[in-house]
């Protein structure tokens, strides 16, 4: 595969995840039918390579910053910076989950802080999580994946997606000894904005 279809396969898994996404339709339909399973979710996200200081200048990898807001039902709303560092090979496209710098104040990692920066040396990959596989489907257009790991023992989790242009399709499976704690099966479905 050339580069430049690689390049272009992984700016299309940018740009689809890129932008404000919700799922306040999906939210309003179960509370019309009397049964919210789902919480209200929330992402803002972006590519922030270009606040990383000192990026390589070989590294064809991107940096993607995910604001995300979950409520879940009668709770209050949780807050939490999500980071990524995504790559492509050979028509998938990996994405590594990356630890925001101990330095910074969660609630100012945000795609609207115009202060906000990373050094090159201070974003460290996430063992446990490790790569997740996103499979490019040339024809539908879109990103799959089902990806599991274990952060501890006991503890696993599922990641199971379909990214397509205005539409993700999410499913975040929490296992504890055995035991599914992810409070929905099924996923939820994110729409842009």
């Amino acid at each position: 595969m050339s580069e430049k279809i690689a390049i272009s396969i992984l700016q299309e898994f940018v740009e689809i995840l890129s932008g404000t996404l919700d799922n306040i339709d999906q939210v309003i339909e179960e509370k019309a039918s009397g049964n919210q399973v789902h919480p209200y979710a929330k992402h803002v996200t972006s590519d922030c390579t270009h606040i990383v200081r000192n990026f390589p200048e070989d590294d064809r990898g991107r940096y993607i910053l995910e604001e995300s807001y979950y409520t879940y039902p009668g709770e209050e709303m949780i807050i939490k910076p999500l980071l990524f560092y995504v790559t492509e090979k050979e028509g998938t496209v990996y994405l590594n989950s990356v630890t925001v710098p101990e330095r910074l104040d969660p609630a100012k990692v945000i795609n609207a802080n115009k202060e906000l920066f990373f050094e090159h040396d201070e974003l460290h990959i996430k063992p446990t999580f490790g790569a997740a596989p996103y499979k490019f489907n040339p024809e539908k257009r879109h990103f799959t994946t089902d990806h599991k790991c274990e952060f501890m023992p006991g503890l696993h989790f599922r990641l199971t997606e379909t990214l397509e242009h205005g539409k993700l399709s999410v499913m975040e499976t929490w296992i504890k000894d055995g035991v599914v704690t992810t409070p929905y099966n099924t996923p939820i479905i994110y729409i842009k904005q």
